[in-house]
């Protein structure tokens, strides 16, 4: 680590190779599998930023050590904040096919019109803004935002009437 500490970016990198093997060990031991690589990363990401305090006179691993105790504390921490209630097996999921296949057509769709017309629909009949709204948002009179709708309503009737490739 004194080697690192002089710019020494080999020595730099065989200190963080050396220290992520035994921080991994260390947080085996102490940690659910799943929070092991958060710690490790964070560990090293401390090492990094508090390398200027290393004091070369001492021996590295206690230094390390202290850091890493400290992040297990912190991991120990995070997860008696966390609910870890148990995920009943018979919850019910909804099929969310429809709500997909829908939006896509519907873009498809949107993608034909004009993008004036696409866009003022986008933002009264999808998003719920006001005629005024979207009349100040797109740089439109608020008549011709009614218009756009209106035509490109007409439009995507039409296209869907048609069956033109709106699967």
């Amino acid at each position: 680590m004194a080697a690192a500490q002089a710019g020494d970016a080999d020595a730099y990198r065989r200190v963080l190779a050396e220290a992520q093997a035994w921080l991994r060990r260390f947080f085996l031991r102490r940690l659910p599998l799943s929070m092991v690589d958060d710690a490790v990363q964070d560990t090293l990401l401390a090492v990094h930023e508090k390398r200027h305090t290393f004091n070369p006179s001492q021996k590295f691993g206690p230094w390390i050590a202290a850091i890493a105790r400290y992040k297990w504390i912190d991991r120990l921490r995070a997860a008696s904040r966390v609910d870890d209630a148990p995920l009943d097996d018979d919850l019910p999921v909804q099929d969310h096919e429809e709500q997909v296949t829908t939006a896509y057509a519907l873009e498809r769709l949107l993608g034909q019109l004009k993008p004036a017309q696409a866009e003022v629909i986008r933002l009264v009949k999808l998003r719920g803004l006001s005629i005024e709204e979207a009349a100040r948002r797109t740089g439109q009179s608020a008549t011709l935002v009614k218009v756009n709708i209106h035509r490109g309503l007409n439009r995507m009737n039409a296209l869907v009437m048609r069956g033109s490739d709106v699967d």
